[in-house]
């Protein structure tokens, strides 16, 4: 009851950051007037020219304002949908690396369009991380005419692409694909030895669609992969022929509670006649003895 009180006096958490980020909302609706009377030239130059003020050093956070009035307007020419206020509240939640949650229909998809081209213009690249390769191909698709038509170039993984294909698509602004994409890739990638062939750049910023489903349903899956067998199996085969020829007691002692065997002087005098090796704990025959 007394928490009731405070929160009616105060507000809750959600609402204090709602309105710390209302003056940066209203900035963007001001900039709305300036930006809708330019050309599609000119509007297309813009993004030279936000690039060149972070050449100079300006920070990125400086530049979301006049990036965010852009995307809206861009996405007003080639798709017919304007950005609502809500929409610029998540997009600036998303930018901060906060979580931002909106029910189905409420323009996730959209909405996402703002941070993603205020953190490609960096050109460091931004991944869009969806939950299946339907929604990356259909939200690439949908999405890059507002890229497009500002300047920026798009990308997106699939699971049929081969290397070079997901080389290209890395290198673009943006790449949209699903969370196991992504993920398998950058395994590949650890298990690569020339920094070339690699196929993704270095990370740099993600926004992850279904947060819930990606970071808590799905991460209880984990992603595994496996690079061919270095060695051959013959050397099991050799070993296990001999294995029989073994006894207890005799050629190895069992030593139940620590769960090991140890050949005695029996057993290594017999391993190394029946292998045709002069000595078997040399370092050079490790992976014999261990067999």
């Amino acid at each position: 009851m007394v928490l009731n009180f405070l929160t009616k006096i105060f507000g809750s958490s959600n609402d204090r950051i709602l309105k710390q980020l209302q003056p940066l909302i209203e900035k963007i609706n001001q900039l709305e007037s300036q930006i809708k009377p330019l050309s599609d030239e000119k509007m297309s130059r813009k993004t030279s020219e936000f690039k060149e003020r972070l050449s100079n050093g300006e920070p990125l956070d400086n530049l979301l304002p006049d990036a965010f009035a852009l995307v809206r307007e861009a996405s007003v020419r080639t798709l017919g949908l304007r950005h609502f206020d809500v929409q610029l509240i998540g997009g600036i939640a998303l930018h901060k690396g906060t979580i931002a949650e909106m029910k189905t229909g409420e323009g996730k998809t959209l909405m996402s369009t703002l941070p993603a081209y205020l953190n490609a213009l960096t050109g460091k690249g931004v991944h869009i991380v969806t939950v299946n390769d339907y929604l990356a191909r259909r939200d690439a698709e949908w999405m890059s005419r507002i890229y497009h038509f500002l300047g920026l170039d798009v990308g997106v993984i699939l699971h049929d692409l081969g290397d070079q294909e997901r080389k290209t698509a890395y290198g673009r602004d943006i790449t949209y694909g699903t969370n196991n994409e992504f993920g398998f890739d950058y395994l590949r990638d650890n298990m690569k030895f020339d920094k070339h062939s690699l196929a993704q750049r270095e990370l740099n910023f993600a926004i992850v669609d279904e947060v819930d489903s990606i970071l808590i349903d799905e991460a209880r899956t984990p992603l595994i992969i496996s690079g061919p067998a270095e060695k051959s199996t013959h050397l099991y085969t050799q070993v296990n022929i001999i294995i029989p020829a073994f006894a207890k007691d005799t050629d190895y002692t069992l030593d139940e509670e620590s769960k090991s065997i140890s050949l005695t002087e029996a057993g290594i005098a017999k391993g190394e006649e029946l292998l045709n090796i002069e000595n078997l704990y040399d370092p050079a025959n490790i992976e014999i003895l261990h067999h």
